[in-house]
Formats: C-alpha cells, sequence, structure tokens
C-alpha cells in the first residue's frame, strides 16, 4: 500500500464522530470539516483522492489547474449527481461510490415516519410534556387520530434495496404493500407491479425510494397527489426534488391529504423560512427531520468502510463500485 497517496475530506463533518483512522493510518490524508465552493479548488491542489459526500465538483473544478494530480473521486454516498462524470471521464479520473451502505437505515427510519403518521407518538408525548394529559376528564387522550398499519395499502415507488426492506417491514405489520412500475418506462408492466396512477389511488400510505433523475423530478405533483386517497399519507426519504412542495403544501393545507413526513427538500440544509418547514412549525400534519434517515452509527462506519476499500481497490488497479 501506497503511504505516500494523498487524499483529502472535503466534508468530513458529514461523518459525524466515526473514526477516519483507517485512511490515516495507510494514507497521507488532509481532513476538512466543511468545504465552501470558494475553496474546494485550493484544497485539491497537490491531491490524488478527493472523498465527498455532498461538496460540489463541476467542470470548473475539475478542469482547474488545481485538480491536474486528481486519479480519483471516491463518493461517500450512493448519489453522484454532484460530481460532473463527464468531465471526469474526459480527465481520467476515476469515481466510485458506496451503494446499500444505508439499506437498513433509511428502511428503519421510514417505518419510524410511517409509523409517527400512524399514531402520533411524538404528539402524544408532547401533550403529555404540556400537562394536558394531567387535566383530561377521562384516562385517555384522542386529539390525535390512530390509525392501524394492518390491512392498510402501502404504495413502494421505487423497489431497489430500501424499497425492499421497507416493504418487508410494512408487511411484518400486516399491510399490503403496493409495488410502483418504473415511472415513464416503455416495458411491458412486470409481474407484481401497478402504474403510478393506480398506485396513489389505493395506497394509504406512499413512500419514496426513486432516484432524482429528469423523468421523476416532481414525480409527486399537484395531479399525483389529487389521485391520493384523501386521507393518505406520503413518506419521502429519498430526495427532496421527486416532490412538488408548493403543491404538497397546498393539498396538506386544504385537508387532501392526511399528512406528510419529509427527510428531505430541495434545498439542504434549507434557507430561513422554507415554507415547507415554515408550515412544518404550523401544521400538525406536516412532520420534517433533517435529511437523517441514513445516519445511524452503523450506517456510517459502513461507509467509511466501503470508502476505505473502494480506494484500496483503486490503488490495486482494480475496479471496485466504478460509477465512470
Amino acid at each position: 500500500m501506497d503511504a505516500n497517496v494523498r487524499v483529502v475530506f472535503l466534508d468530513a463533518a458529514t461523518f459525524g464522530d466515526t473514526s477516519l483512522q483507517v485512511f490515516s493510518t495507510q494514507w497521507e490524508c488532509s481532513v476538512y470539516p466543511f468545504s465552501h465552493p470558494q475553496t474546494v479548488e485550493e484544497r485539491l491542489r497537490g491531491q490524488q483522492v478527493a472523498v465527498v459526500n455532498k461538496v460540489v465538483l463541476d467542470r470548473e473544478i475539475l478542469s482547474s489547474q488545481m485538480a491536474r494530480e486528481l486519479k480519483l473521486i471516491a463518493v461517500a454516498a450512493t448519489g453522484t449527481d454532484n460530481v460532473d462524470l463527464e468531465t471526469a471521464r474526459h480527465r481520467g479520473i476515476g469515481v466510485c461510490n458506496v451503494p446499500g451502505y444505508a439499506t437498513e437505515s433509511v428502511a428503519q427510519f421510514t417505518m419510524a415516519l410511517i409509523l409517527e403518521m400512524a399514531t402520533h407518538v411524538g404528539g402524544y408525548a408532547g401533550l403529555v410534556r404540556a400537562g394536558v394529559w394531567e387535566k383530561s376528564p377521562i384516562f385517555t387522550l384522542l386529539d390525535y387520530p390512530l390509525v392501524e398499519l394492518a390491512g392498510k395499502f402501502v404504495g413502494v415507488i421505487g423497489y431497489g434495496r430500501i424499497g425492499q426492506r421497507v416493504a418487508a417491514m410494512a408487511q411484518a405489520f400486516g399491510a399490503e404493500i403496493l409495488v410502483c412500475a418504473r415511472p415513464g418506462g416503455t416495458a411491458p408492466m412486470p409481474d407484481g407491479r401497478v402504474a403510478l396512477d393506480e398506485l396513489l389511488t389505493r395506497a394509504d400510505f406512499v413512500t419514496l425510494h426513486c432516484p432524482l433523475t429528469p423523468s421523476t423530478k416532481n414525480l409527486i405533483d399537484a395531479r399525483a397527489l389529487a389521485l391520493m386517497k384523501p386521507g393518505a399519507f406520503l413518506i419521502n426519504t429519498a430526495r427532496g426534488a421527486l416532490v412538488d412542495g408548493a403543491a404538497l403544501l397546498d393539498a396538506l393545507k386544504k385537508g387532501r391529504l392526511a399528512g406528510a413526513a419529509l427527510d428531505v427538500l430541495t434545498g439542504e440544509p434549507p434557507p430561513p423560512n422554507h415554507p415547507l418547514v415554515r408550515a412544518g412549525r404550523e401544521l400538525g400534519s406536516l412532520l420534517i427531520t433533517p435529511h437523517c434517515a441514513w445516519a445511524t452509527r452503523e450506517a456510517r462506519q459502513r461507509l467509511i468502510t466501503e470508502v476505505a476499500e473502494n480506494l484500496a481497490a483503486f490503488l490495486a488497479g482494480k475496479r471496485r463500485n466504478r460509477v465512470d
């Protein structure tokens, strides 16, 4: 193993308290918790490997003289939309990612959101903290509606690793699963799949697990929301831009949906007074969490381990999790 290989972490803070020792003991590492756009080029100077999570490496950066020694971009994530793959390919820079590291984490978090929508555990705990239960004339509180998952239809849009795990977990609660055919696909309908419109009209819970592509951007728009059952719930732990935020907010305000739980938004972190975040403070039907479904300790450790193995494979002349 070449200990002189120079590796730079451009946004290491996204790994939290996960140890990077596996890198520092094998290679020469520079670690930056955050890298603002104006600092990225300078931090790539003389580096052979860049490890990034969400830092954007666009055409201008990858074509700069600062990046002339760069040989590998190790994306510490599954999605690679923050890297200009065409420019990387043109410059002979390898790109690898880490598929599947957060499957259990995201699926578990998705189920937590589904259960919160169904049972309002957080809302009821909040009432107790506020002293409301103590003043109840009866032994219980019934401020929030409670629904059972057993017998309900959970519609899964995106049936990769995460979608399949969510389906299995929901089935364990007695739910019926509807699996969406690939939106916009032209191939014959696969057995066991339903068209998007049918899924939307039948599902009590719709959960999104598909990638963000030109064909899936704003997949859940005003038309799609109008097809959903009154009283249905929308869950998004995939990508914020899958949902038309303005249309969702309108549907929630009009009571078209029973609720929505979002772990992702189109801009992260959101700017001050983001419409959905602001509405989440006022609407009990909207729950927003800060893009943390992926981030169990176990998932973050798997991520670091996989990135290190991708790098070791690259240096050994092997292709591992290459996307270029």
